[in-house]
C-alpha cells in the first residue's frame, strides 16, 4: 500500500510539473505559432522571414557557447545539498561565470560581424543586423541563469505568468515595425527588447540568490566538471535544429531557408509537448533519482511518451497539406512536406533526454557527446547528400534520421547496462511509425480522406499495444 501511495505521489509530482511548467512553456511557443500566418503575410517575401529566423539561429548558437553547459550543471548541483547558503553559492558562481562568457561571446560576434552576415545571412550587407543579434545573445544566455531559481524552487505560477507575457510583448513590438517597413530588423529587435524585459523581471524576483561575494572558485571547478562535457551536447543540438537552415541558405538560397523556417516552426509545434515535458522533467527526475525502482519508472515514462509522440506525428501527417493550403501564401506551400518530419524530431529529442538522463544521474555526462555526436554527423552528411537531390525535404529527413540514430544507440547501451528495461511493444510501435511515414509520403500526403483512414487505423493499433495504460488513464478520467 505504501509503495502504491509513493508511486501515485511521484506520478502526481510529474504531472503537476508537466502541466504547470508546460502551460507556461506552451504559451510562449503557441503565440508565435498563432502569429506565424500573420507574419508571413505581412512580410514582402520569403527572404525577409528567412533572414529573421537565421538571426534567431545565431542567437541559439551564441547562447550555447556562452552558457557552456552551466545551466544543467547548476540545476544538478542545486539539489546536492539542502542548505540555502550552498544553493546561493551555486547560483552566484554560475551567474558570474556566465556573465563573463556572455560578454566575451558578444564581443566576438561584433568583431566577426562581416563573416556572420556572409555565411549566416547570405550577404555581407546585413552585417548591421549582427549588432542586434549579438545583444540578444547576451540577454538570452544570462536570462537562463537569472530565471533558474524560479524553476528550481518550483514557483510555477510566476513561471506561467512571465512566459505568457514575453511573446505578447515581442509581437506587440514586431508587428508595428513590419507595418512601417522595418521588416529586416523587426523580429530580431523585438526579441531583444522582450528578452531584456523578462530578464529584468527575473532579476528583481531572484536577486537574493545572486551575489559576487558568494562566487566560489572551488565550486566553479565542480560546475565546470559537470557542465563542460554537456557543452558539446548543446552545440550538437544546435546542429540538429539549425544547421540545416544554414546549409539550405548556402546550397540553395535564403528564400528557400525562409520556406523551410515556416515549415520547421509548424513542425516544431511538437515543442509544445517537449517544452511541457522539459519543464516538469528536470525537477521530477532529480527529486526521484534515488528511488529503488527508478529504472522501471523512467522506462515506463519513456515508452508512454514514445507512444504519444508517434500518435501526434501521425496526426500531423494527416493535416499538413490542408493546413498549409489554408494558412499561408502559395510560395510557402512546399513547406508542408517537411512539417511531419520536424514535428517528430523534437519528440525523439525528448525521448533521448529521458533515456540519457540515466547517465546524468550516475554523474557520467561524457557519453552524451558521442551518442548525440554520431547522430549529428549523420544529419550533416545526409544534408549534403539530400538537399541537392530533393531540396528542403531532404534537410528535414536528415534531421529526423540523425535523432533516430542517436536514440537507437543510447537505448541499446542503457539496455545492456540495465539502466532501461524496454518491452518489445515499443519496438513494434516504432516499426509501425516508420511504415506510416513511408505510406503517407508516397501515396496519400495530399489526400485528406485516405489520410484520415490511415490515421484511425494507426491510433487503434497503438492503443491496443498500450491498452493497460489507456485503461488506466480512462479510469482516472471517469473518476474525475
Amino acid at each position: 500500500m505504501n509503495d502504491n501511495h509513493k508511486e501515485q505521489g511521484r506520478f502526481r509530482l510529474f504531472i503537476e510539473n508537466f502541466l504547470i511548467y508546460g502551460v507556461g512553456g506552451v504559451i510562449s511557443k503557441l503565440i508565435p505559432l498563432i502569429m506565424l500566418p500573420i507574419i508571413t503575410r505581412l512580410m514582402p517575401n520569403t527572404t525577409y522571414f528567412g533572414i529573421s529566423d537565421l538571426s534567431n539561429t545565431v542567437v541559439q548558437f551564441g547562447s550555447a557557447l556562452a552558457v557552456i553547459g552551466m545551466y544543467d550543471a547548476m540545476y544538478r548541483m542545486f539539489f546536492e545539498e539542502d542548505g540555502n547558503q550552498f544553493k546561493k553559492q551555486v547560483c552566484s558562481t554560475t551567474a558570474v561565470f556566465t556573465v563573463g562568457m556572455s560578454v566575451f561571446v558578444t564581443l566576438l560576434m561584433i568583431l566577426g560581424k562581416d563573416f556572420i552576415a556572409r555565411y549566416f545571412f547570405g550577404d555581407a550587407r546585413y552585417s548591421y543586423l549582427v549588432y542586434i543579434t549579438a545583444a540578444t545573445t547576451m540577454v538570452s544566455a544570462t536570462n537562463q541563469i537569472v530565471s533558474a531559481p524560479t524553476r528550481m524552487q518550483n514557483k510555477r505560477k510566476v513561471f506561467l505568468i512571465t512566459n505568457s507575457l514575453s511573446p505578447l510583448l515581442s509581437y506587440s513590438i514586431a508587428i508595428p515595425l513590419i507595418i512601417k517597413g522595418y521588416c529586416m530588423i523587426a523580429l530580431p529587435l523585438a526579441a531583444f527588447i522582450s528578452g531584456i524585459t523578462v530578464e529584468i523581471t527575473f532579476w528583481v524576483l531572484n536577486r537574493k540568490w545572486f551575489s559576487i561575494k558568494r562566487f566560489d572558485v572551488e565550486l566553479l571547478k565542480q560546475l565546470l566538471v559537470l557542465g563542460i562535457p554537456m557543452f558539446p551536447n548543446f552545440l550538437i543540438y544546435w546542429i540538429f535544429n539549425s544547421s540545416d537552415k544554414l546549409m539550405i541558405t548556402n546550397l540553395m538560397n535564403v528564400g528557400a531557408a525562409g520556406v523551410y523556417s515556416v515549415g520547421s516552426k509548424l513542425g516544431h509545434a511538437s515543442q509544445l509537448i517537449y517544452t511541457a515535458f522539459a519543464g516538469g522533467w528536470q525537477y521530477f527526475a532529480f527529486t526521484t533519482m534515488k528511488e529503488a525502482d527508478q529504472v522501471q519508472s523512467n522506462t515506463k515514462i519513456f515508452e508512454c511518451l514514445g507512444a504519444v509522440s508517434y500518435c501526434a506525428a501521425a496526426f500531423v501527417c494527416m493535416i499538413a497539406y490542408p493546413m498549409f493550403r489554408t494558412l499561408f501564401p502559395s510560395e510557402y506551400l512546399k513547406g508542408y512536406t517537411i512539417t511531419p518530419y520536424l514535428f517528430l524530431a523534437p519528440l525523439l529529442q525528448m525521448l533521448y533526454q529521458v533515456s540519457s538522463n540515466q547517465f546524468l544521474i550516475i554523474k557520467k555526462t561524457w557519453p552524451g557527446f558521442f551518442l548525440l555526436g554520431g547522430g549529428a554527423v549523420v544529419n550533416v552528411m545526409l544534408n549534403f547528400l539530400l538537399i541537392p537531390m530533393i531540396g528542403i525535404e531532404g534537410a528535414a529527413i536528415a534531421t529526423l534520421c540523425g535523432y533516430i540514430v542517436s536514440l537507437i544507440i543510447t537505448v541499446s547501451i542503457l539496455q545492456k547496462k540495465r539502466l532501461m528495461e524496454l518491452q518489445s511493444r515499443f519496438l513494434t510501435a516504432s516499426i509501425l511509425m516508420g511504415g506510416y511515414f513511408v505510406i503517407w509520403r508516397i501515396f496519400i500526403s495530399e489526400n485528406i480522406v485516405l489520410g484520415l483512414g490511415l490515421f484511425v487505423i494507426f491510433i487503434l493499433t497503438i492503443s491496443c499495444l498500450y491498452r493497460d495504460e489507456v485503461r488506466y488513464i480512462l479510469s482516472k478520467i471517469n473518476r474525475k
